[in-house]
Parts: C-alpha cells; sequence; structure tokens
C-alpha cells in the first residue's frame, strides 16, 4: 500500500484563491497516488468547488474549516495576532499538530513567514530561517538563498544557508554533492566585506562541497547548485533576473514584428522561441522553501495559476517524502561535531 504524504493547503491564500487552487489540488491528486491534501479555507465554497472537479478520489482529500482569510497586503503583525483562524494559520497548525506532512500557501509572505516562525519554531542551530527556491541555469537547475527574508545576515548564518541549500539541493535534484558557491564581488580570497570572507572560510573548512566565491554571472552559469547570499542581495538578484527575462522577450516579439522579413525569420524559429519558453518558463519553478523551519512550508507565487501551484505542491510532497527539516538536523549536528574536532 501506497505510504501518503499528506499536505496542508492554504486554499484561500494569494490573488486568486481558491477558484485557481482547487483545480489545481484535484489535477495533483490524479497525477500523484501518493498524495494526500487537507483543503483549509471557507467549508461551502471549497465543498462547492470540488464538487465541480468530476471524479476524485475523496478519501484522499479533507476539507478543514478556517472562518479567516489574511489579505495579500496585511502587516504581518497584524495576521499573527488578529488571524488566528486564518487559513494560513491553520495549515500551519495542523503541520505542528502532526496532521500533515507540509503546508503549501501563495499567501501574503511576510506572513507566511512570521507566522511559521511562531507556529513552527525553528531547527535547532538555526538563528533563522531562510526562502530558497529553483532558478532556471544551463544544464538544469540553481538554488538560491536567501531571496528576501533577511535582509542582513552574520557569517554564521550564511554557513547555515548552505547547509540548508544543500539538503534540498540534494534532495529536489537528486544531487549526491551539491556544488556550494557564496555569491561575491569576485572570486579572489580578498574580495567582499568581512562578513563574506569570514563565512568563505568557514565553509571552507566545512564538509560541504564549497567551490568558492562566485559572482553574478555564475548563477545562472550551470558551475554551482547552491548560491549562498543574505535576503537583500539574494531578492534583488532574483528580481533582476526576472525583469531582465521579461525584457528579452518583450524585445524579441517587438522585433520578430518590425517587418515583413522579420516576421518569417520569426515563424521559421517558432519551434526554438517555444522550446525556450517552456525551458524559462516561471511556472516551472514556482514553490519556494521557508527552509530553517521545525516542519515543510512551501510559498507559491501570488498569482500563479493552476500549473504554477501544482509545482509548488510538487515541491511540497518532495520535500515530505525525503523528510528535508530532519536532514537539515542531521548535517547540522555532523557539522558542529567537525568544528568541535578541529
Amino acid at each position: 500500500m501506497t505510504q501518503l504524504s499528506v499536505i496542508a493547503i492554504d486554499a484561500m491564500g494569494g490573488d486568486k484563491g481558491a477558484e485557481v487552487i482547487v483545480p489545481a489540488v484535484s489535477g495533483m491528486l490524479l497525477q500523484e497516488p501518493g498524495l494526500s491534501v487537507m483543503l483549509v479555507g471557507a467549508e461551502q465554497q471549497l465543498t462547492a468547488l470540488l464538487a465541480e472537479q468530476g471524479s476524485l478520489d475523496r478519501d484522499r482529500i479533507e476539507v478543514v474549516p478556517a472562518t479567516q482569510v489574511v489579505a495579500m497586503d496585511e502587516p504581518p503583525a497584524d495576521a499573527m495576532r488578529k488571524k488566528k483562524d486564518s487559513s494560513m494559520r491553520v495549515a500551519l497548525d495542523l503541520v505542528r499538530s502532526g496532521r500533515a506532512d507540509a503546508c503549501v500557501s501563495a499567501g501574503n509572505t511576510g506572513a507566511l513567514m512570521a507566522t511559521a516562525r511562531y507556529v513552527l519554531k525553528t531547527l535547532p542551530g538555526i538563528d533563522r530561517p531562510a526562502i530558497i527556491s529553483a532558478i532556471p541555469a544551463k544544464g538544469g537547475h540553481t538554488h538560491m538563498l536567501d531571496l528576501g527574508a533577511n535582509a542582513e545576515c552574520s557569517a554564521r548564518q550564511l554557513m547555515q544557508f548552505a547547509i540548508m541549500g544543500t539538503v534540498v539541493a540534494a534532495d529536489i535534484h537528486d544531487l549526491e554533492r551539491p556544488r556550494v558557491g557564496l555569491l561575491n564581488i569576485g572570486t579572489e580570497e580578498i574580495k567582499g566585506n568581512e562578513t563574506i570572507r569570514l563565512a568563505g572560510q568557514m565553509l571552507t573548512g566545512s564538509d560541504l562541497n564549497y567551490i568558492g566565491f562566485v559572482e553574478g554571472y555564475d548563477i545562472m552559469s550551470g558551475r554551482v547548485d547552491v548560491v549562498v547570499t543574505d535576503g537583500f542581495t539574494g531578492n534583488v538578484s532574483l528580481k533582476t533576473m526576472e525583469g531582465l527575462a521579461r525584457m528579452l522577450f518583450e524585445t524579441a516579439r517587438e522585433e520578430s514584428r518590425a517587418s515583413w522579413f522579420r516576421r518569417a525569420g520569426a515563424l521559421a524559429a517558432a519551434p526554438i522561441f517555444r522550446a525556450l519558453g517552456r525551458r524559462l518558463d516561471p511556472r516551472r519553478y514556482n514553490g519556494a522553501s521557508l527552509v530553517g523551519l521545525n516542519g515543510i512550508v512551501i510559498k507559491s507565487h501570488g498569482g500563479a495559476d493552476a500549473v504554477a501551484f501544482q509545482n509548488a505542491v510538487r515541491t511540497a510532497l518532495v520535500e515530505a517524502q525525503k523528510g528535508v527539516p530532519t536532514q537539515i538536523g542531521e548535517l547540522l549536528e555532523k557539522q558542529a561535531i567537525l568544528e568541535q574536532a578541529n
């Protein structure tokens, strides 16, 4: 008999809420026989939407009522104090109680991080949780963290990020020893500020597969599997990459329509553009992990469509099956023993 992984879904979070999330989850149940879901939110609305989905294994779906919704622009402190019966909070409570193996939410990022840290707490040896996500790179993907949770970080915290990133990259992409790089303004040992240089020294003395400092153009080069940086730099880098990709596609579309000759060329190159679009489709990379918590929490983009949300659920499923928090704890303990020995 297949061992089911139970994922709690904040069905009311995000820009589109249950209207997108319920069909997405229904599709995932058909694709993944090892998945069971707990849909958290407005009971009547969720029940009605499920009835529209046709044939589903209802034994693998449970609707859990929640009377409140965290708004996308709601201050995190207000969400924690005033929304104790929100779909987000109830989904996280299900993970804390052990009824669910992971939580997925497309809701307010700040509120999700603050509430998850309050409800689940951090793993022993972790100072702060971080946000990690896959980024398209030459030959596959790169995992990058932190992407916005911690604007300023100590060398010790960057070291912790490297450990967490190693576990996630290894599990999601079946890598035995992911290559870890520390984002810097140059690859020479003398480059960067004191915090970066100290973190580099710590990583050099670790048991991780640390390849040294990497620069911005290395993120998508394929020569590194995990890029470690603080949340300020990571978020700026991510938004820059997203903006560049959008600009390139828009420019290519404009240029392809500039003349009949270019339109003909674009028609001939259509298969290449379609293949490129599939490889760089942001929906494929939807689902950022809030790592360092005593539980699995996946943040979906607020504007995710059904395909994108399914990828976030798939990430949660993989992390639940692999036991990511347990693995992070074991690697932290191993590193602590190594430090004591030195």
